[in-house]
């Protein structure tokens, strides 16, 4: 926690094994969708949508017990889950530019992050520029280059929603990361999880990640159906 407030985010090595990361990966690439479909109309970048929907592959990633004791530190009970991606990055992809998780939610900085990113990286080619301890900067740009960050296949980073990062061109072999963002409870999150997966894959679900997709009350009674919480729906 100490060097996560003093950086803005953390490595965690070894929490996948090789031969999960190698059976997460066979799983999911056959469901990425064509490149050019991401923001950045980016002919070297494959994305899957609605990954719940699609597969079971990441279920364990989403609430793996290490990354939700810290989450459980850092947001408010009830916390939820924002967005999950599934992206790979080939060679020639060009650089993300610098940016923060927050910059959605309209509130001026410095301030406590709102939001949790967590990057699977299941590839050694997977690479990230960091400014680190920028998490706790006014509302200014980067004006320096960042520091690069190569997270180990089978690890899970932590960032801020205040950290600025991007991505440095790939120049090496294809890179395929699993990223789950998580938000406080009474923000609006980036993917409508209670339309889609829907219950019916939610029932498929932990109890844990149900109440992180929204089948969950934050008090007093942000989150109600018809008047009641919205486990009912599974009774």
């Amino acid at each position: 926690m100490s060097a996560l407030h003093r950086d803005g985010y953390l490595v965690m090595p070894d929490l996948l094994t090789p031969d999960t990361c190698s059976r997460i990966r066979a799983e999911l690439t056959p469901l990425l969708g064509p490149a050019g479909r991401d923001p950045y109309r980016s002919r070297h970048i494959r994305r899957l949508y609605g990954v719940l929907h699609n597969t079971r592959a990441t279920d364990p990633l989403i609430d793996h017990p290490r990354v939700l004791a810290l989450l459980d530190r850092l947001l408010l009970p009830n916390y939820l889950l924002s967005q999950l991606e599934v992206v790979e990055v080939a060679p020639g992809a060009p650089a993300r530019p610098a940016s923060y998780d927050d910059q959605r939610y309209p509130l001026a900085r410095p301030r406590p992050a709102l939001s949790i990113a967590a990057l699977w990286a299941l590839d050694p080619g997977t690479t990230v520029t960091v400014w680190p301890g920028s998490h706790r900067w006014p509302s200014r740009h980067p004006a320096t280059p960042g520091a690069p960050l190569t997270p180990p296949p089978g690890s899970c980073t932590l960032f801020l929603g205040t950290l600025w990062h991007g991505r440095p061109p790939q120049s090496a072999a294809p890179s395929l990361t699993v990223t789950a963002q998580y938000c406080e409870p009474w923000l609006r999150t980036r993917e409508a999880f209670t339309l889609s997966p829907g219950r019916q894959v939610a029932r498929q679900l932990s109890n844990r990640t149900r109440r992180m997709l929204g089948y969950s009350i934050h008090p007093p009674d942000t989150g109600l159906v018809d008047g009641m919480h919205p486990s009912r729906l599974f009774s």
